[in-house]
C-alpha cells in the first residue's frame, strides 16, 4: 500500500510544480505516504481490539472524568490537521474501563478523516458500548487548520463540540457537575 500511496504522492508534488527529483524531495513520497498511513491507521482498528478485555467489575457508581486527551486528526473536506484535546466523564454501571483506554479510544476515532463533531458521537457510542454505562459525556476543543491556514485565516479560531448520552444528558446535576470538571 505504501508504494501505491508514495505514487501519487509523486504526481501531487510534480503537479504543484515541484521537481521530484530535487534532493529534498527524493523520499518526499515514500516518507509521506508512511506518514498518511500513520494517521489513518484508525481505520485498520476496532473497539473490541482496543479495549482488549480491560473491563473490570465495579461498585463505582460516582462519575470518572478524563481530562485533556490530546488529539490529532485531519479534517475531512480539506486534508488539513485539526489539533486538540478530548475530556470523557462516564457514570459507571458495574463496570469501569482502563484508563488508557479512552486515549486509545479517541486516538482510533482520530486517527480517520474526520469531522469534529461526528468524532465526539463516535467516541461517546464507543464508551457506552464498551462500558455499557448509565450516561457518557465527551467535549473536545480543537483548532483546525483548515481555518487557520487557508480559507478564512482565523489563527485563534477553535472549536468545541459536545455529546452527552444517558444520565448525563438526561440528569442536570450529572450534567453540570461535568461541565464543572471541565471548566477547572
Amino acid at each position: 500500500m505504501t508504494d501505491h500511496l508514495s505514487e501519487h504522492y509523486k504526481a501531487i508534488i510534480e503537479s504543484v510544480g515541484e521537481d521530484i527529483h530535487r534532493d529534498g524531495l527524493l523520499d518526499t513520497p515514500k516518507r509521506a505516504a508512511k506518514a498518511m498511513q500513520f494517521l489513518t491507521k484508525g481505520y485498520s482498528q476496532s473497539l473490541e481490539e482496543i479495549v482488549n478485555g480491560a473491563v473490570f467489575e465495579s461498585d463505582i457508581s460516582e462519575m470518572v472524568v478524563i481530562k485533556d486527551i490530546e488529539l490529532y486528526s485531519m479534517c475531512e473536506h480539506h486534508m488539513l490537521p485539526f489539533i486538540g484535546k478530548c475530556h470523557i466523564g462516564y457514570i459507571p454501571d458495574g463496570k469501569v474501563l482502563g484508563l488508557s483506554k479512552f486515549a486509545r479510544i479517541v486516538d482510533m476515532f482520530a486517527r480517520r478523516l474526520q469531522i469534529q463533531e461526528n468524532m465526539t458521537k463516535q467516541i461517546a457510542d464507543a464508551i457506552i458500548e464498551a462500558t455499557g454505562a448509565k450516561g457518557v459525556a465527551v467535549v473536545i476543543e480543537a483548532k483546525h487548520m483548515c481555518m487557520m491556514m487557508r480559507g478564512v485565516e482565523k489563527q485563534n479560531s477553535s472549536m468545541t463540540s459536545s455529546v452527552m448520552l444517558g444520565m448525563m444528558r438526561d440528569n442536570q446535576p450529572s450534567r453540570d457537575e461535568f461541565l464543572q470538571f471541565v471548566r477547572n
